[in-house]
């Protein structure tokens, strides 16, 4: 057999322009400096003379499209060089403190804007690690790209050097690391110091998409990945497997991916073969007939993935062990185990031909579980990383859409998704951390984690935590659930009492609702830099309450979330996050409340009821919704026919576009921009759902469109003209106006007009009321607070708060004062603050 990856290798050989522009470039006999952008340097010294111009495991492309200015000047010895961003100075010998430094020239905020060579970066704002395995709560982080500080260092020193010429990975490794064929990892031939100097001040989005230049663009993910995900370690049988995912489209709960982990093969072995850990080889025990529970779940609707443990390579008793043994020069007879050793292009050859058995039988993916170290007989090669570079080129023979489900191997790992943060402790240390992590993520560029939400192991049962982990991986970049081999561990919704099931469920459902939200973004961080997930301080980098929330991220180009890491205060009877709103006016994605934020933006707690986590929708944000399919198609994850669109008011009459990204599936046909846009343009007033343009087979011929306006008043039918209503419902609770349209073709504009939009009046007395009902706190606490809330005084709130109750009781038909001096508990005045200032 031989390895294919055509689209992935077209995709590798398009982004690599590794050789540096002459005239960007000042040099001596040892020392380089390129102008790549006029933020991003690259320092060079060999003692050699001797420069690299091969791509990197991490740099491909040295050659970015922008202007440059290069004033180059000699003073005092001195090398002087202003770009008009960057100010270096550099004496001309070996890298030193004294005598290399650059001035960040535009950053007043920061004293540490000048960089010496060698300096640390207190004020870099991290990136993210290889693994959180064992990790309970805060870890570490590497460095990334942005600092407040305003430079950031990317050391490429030790990388190997990656030659491409049109070969498959099986082709990477030969005599000396030398092949014919074309394609090659090999350590470098020389020694030298190789460096970028990233100096763009606050302006991290373009320090990350020039950082995506320089590294390669994130990749385009799968349609179905972004669905969810069913994990479990654990020793299924195949029919109960089967069963399982049956059961959850009998209860309405959408899955597009089943990982299978480690039991799907042979686990126990004799003793002289070591651990069971590794394997290739399906366990007939548990799978009798693995080809059609493979072709069973692809039915249903789901792609397939297994866990991988190579460490331990191929032992005697594996079903490939013979073929593999002579292809690597072992006898079989001698039982003797084949070491995992991907510097031998035999091993390689066989290990592919291995995989690709497997794939034929229905296989769809990967689950790289890589945990033992960084070393190969490769000097500077890291096994992890090898594993994710060729096993997603790989990935994509025969026409397949490349995916790899792996672990973090360093800068430029953002190449290689999906990434898998490891396994997790069942805490509410680990869900704290858990949006911080990703968010920081994108620093360094890694925008597809997946964690492993609920909890993997270990901890202790907690409802009320597994709902709130639910709902962030609703939000995460990838939704996968997870749990350990234990029999109280598992996630299925059923094994939890009804509120927290319907929690649970209504989280997955919004999961998969938002697939094509979620699927546009993937496009936007694919072609324009952008992740799905980014802090907060991304967007407002000089207001430093931005910083000041790790937690909270965007969602995409419309959405903020602040997930709920935290237990219920028991007097509230809710839980609470800590929010920062940027400027201007906000409305709660579910139930419409409204927000004001002034110039500085708005800091806040936002307490949340068990079912709802805090999700806000900018002014005139334009979000479309999956309609769920229903039965046999709930696991669907084709361009919907029904779609609803949910619009928010457009308080400052700006007008907002948003375009719907789709395309038909195909790898190679979406790579080229073979795709289908829809444009929403919507001013608070006037929606227009433009034409389909592009692949217009791509989507059905004819669409039904729901339109939601949230955040309002009853409109009443009347309020839509231009189109022709089929249905209308007002939702009181949630504020939502809904307006379901005649189907239209796809090929057609539909414009309509909808009247009267403009921000409900939040019902703070009713809003106040709900909230006490449920509060644990003496009635006639209960009460002075609802008479603060009729009132609308938010200074008597605080008046209140600092006064002392009393309460009298009856006892046994005797009447007994009891005076206690109480005090409102802070968490029921915070909570009312919130909805009483809401806008």
């Amino acid at each position: 057999m031989t390895a294919q990856g055509n689209g992935a290798f077209a995709e590798f050989e398009k982004m690599c322009n590794p050789v540096m522009d002459s005239q960007r470039v000042i040099a001596g006999d040892k020392w380089r400096i390129g102008v790549i952008t006029n933020s991003l340097l690259r320092f060079e010294w060999s003692e050699s003379g001797v420069f690299e111009d091969k791509p990197t495991q991490v740099v491909v492309n040295r050659n970015i499209d922008d202007d440059v200015t290069i004033n180059v000047t000699e003073r005092d010895g001195l090398l002087i060089i202003d770009t008009g961003e960057l100010y270096v100075t550099y004496n001309k010998q070996p890298f030193s403190k004294e005598g290399l430094s650059v001035v960040v020239k535009h950053l007043t905020t920061s004293q540490f804007n000048t960089w010496h060579y060698g300096d640390d970066a207190p004020g870099n704002l991290r990136g993210t690690r290889r693994t959180l395995d064992t990790i309970n709560g805060r870890a570490d982080l590497e460095e990334g790209i942005l600092s407040i500080d305003g430079w950031s260092i990317l050391d490429d020193s030790r990388s190997n050097v990656v030659s491409y010429e049109g070969a498959s990975p099986k082709a990477a490794f030969g005599e000396d690391n030398i092949n014919a064929g074309g394609w090659r990892i090999a350590s470098r031939d020389h020694e030298e110091t190789d460096f970028y100097f990233l100096g763009y001040a606050h302006n991290y989005k373009q320090a990350m998409r020039d950082f995506f230049k320089l590294t390669g663009p994130q990749p385009l993910l799968p349609r179905w990945s972004l669905g969810n995900w069913w994990s479990r370690y654990f020793a299924y049988k195949q029919d109960e497997y089967l069963q399982l995912h049956d059961r959850f489209k009998k209860e309405g709960i959408p899955f597009t991916t089943a990982v299978i982990d480690m039991d799907w093969h042979i686990t126990d072995i004799e003793e002289k073969y070591g651990y069971g850990w590794t394997g290739y080889t399906w366990n007939t025990e548990l799978f009798p007939d693995h080809v059609q529970l493979l072709s069973d779940l692809a039915d249903r609707g789901l792609k397939t993935t297994l866990n991988v443990h190579p460490r331990d390579g191929v032992r005697g008793y594996e079903k490939p062990y013979k073929e593999l043994a002579q292809k690597v020069g072992i006898d079989p007879a001698t039982d003797e185990a084949v070491e995992f050793d991907p510097t031998n292009p035999a091993f390689v050859d066989g290990y592919f031909d291995m995989h690709h058995e497997l794939e034929d039988e229905g296989v769809d993916f990967w689950w790289l579980d890589w945990q033992q170290g960084g070393v190969t007989r490769q000097p500077g090669l890291d096994p992890l990383w090898l594993l994710n570079h060729v096993h997603y080129i790989d990935s994509a023979r025969n026409g397949k859409w490349p995916l790899t489900f792996s672990r973090y191997a360093g800068p430029g790992s953002h190449r290689y998704p999906v990434g898998f943060s490891g396994d997790s402790i069942v805490s509410w240390e680990s869900l704290q951390f858990q949006p911080e992590f990703t968010a920081r993520a994108s620093n360094i560029g890694f925008g597809w984690w997946s964690h492993d939400i609920g909890g993997h192991m270990m901890g202790y049962r907690d409802d009320e935590l597994e709902v709130r982990w639910y709902q962030y991986g609703a939000f995460s970049p990838i939704n996968r659930l997870h749990s350990s081999n234990s029999p109280f561990t598992s996630k299925e919704p059923w094994n939890f009492r009804p509120e927290v099931r319907s929690a649970m469920v209504e989280a997955l459902q919004l999961r998969h609702r938002f697939i094509p939200y979620l699927y546009t973004m993937n496009y936007r961080a694919h072609n324009e830099g952008e992740p799905l997930v980014q802090p907060m301080y991304w967007s407002d980098p000089e207001n430093e309450a931005a910083y000041r929330v790790p937690q909270e991220f965007w969602f995409g180009t419309q959405l903020v979330m602040a997930p709920i890491t935290t237990p219920s205060d028991k007097n509230v009877a809710r839980a609470k996050a800590d929010v920062w709103l940027p400027a201007g006016e906000w409305f709660d994605f579910f139930s419409g409340r409204h927000y004001v934020a002034g110039s500085n933006g708005r800091s806040l707690e936002a307490w949340r009821k068990l079912n709802r986590q805090p999700v806000f929708a900018r002014s005139g944000a334009i979000v479309p919704l999956a309609q769920l399919g229903e039965g046999e198609a709930i696991n669907s994850v084709a361009n919907p026919q029904a779609l609803e669109v949910v619009l928010f008011p457009a308080t400052d009459g700006a007008t907002n576009e948003f375009t719907l990204v789709e395309d038909n599936g195909q790898f190679n046909d979406a790579r080229q921009g073979k795709n289908a846009r829809t444009r929403f343009t919507w001013n608070g007033s006037a929606l227009t759902i433009s034409a389909v343009e592009g692949d217009a087979e791509a989507v059905p011929a004819q669409r039904t469109w729901t339109l939601t306006v949230r955040g309002v008043d009853d409109l009443g039918e009347a309020a839509l003209s231009g189109a022709r209503v089929v249905a209308y419902n007002y939702d009181a609770e949630d504020m939502s106006a809904s307006y379901v349209l005649e189907a239209v073709a796809t090929d057609t504009d539909v414009h309509v007009e909808i009247a009267g939009v403009k921000p409900a009046e939040n019902p703070v007395a009713e809003d106040t009321r709900k909230m006490l009902l449920g509060t644990q706190i003496a009635y006639n606490m209960k009460d002075a607070v609802y008479q603060v809330a009729l009132s609308g005084d938010i200074a008597e709130l605080a008046a209140i708060g600092a006064k002392r109750f009393d309460y009298e009781y009856g006892l046994h038909g005797n009447s007994q004062e009891h005076s206690v001096g109480l005090r409102i508990p802070s968490a029921i005045e915070s909570a009312v603050k919130e909805i009483m200032l809401r806008s």
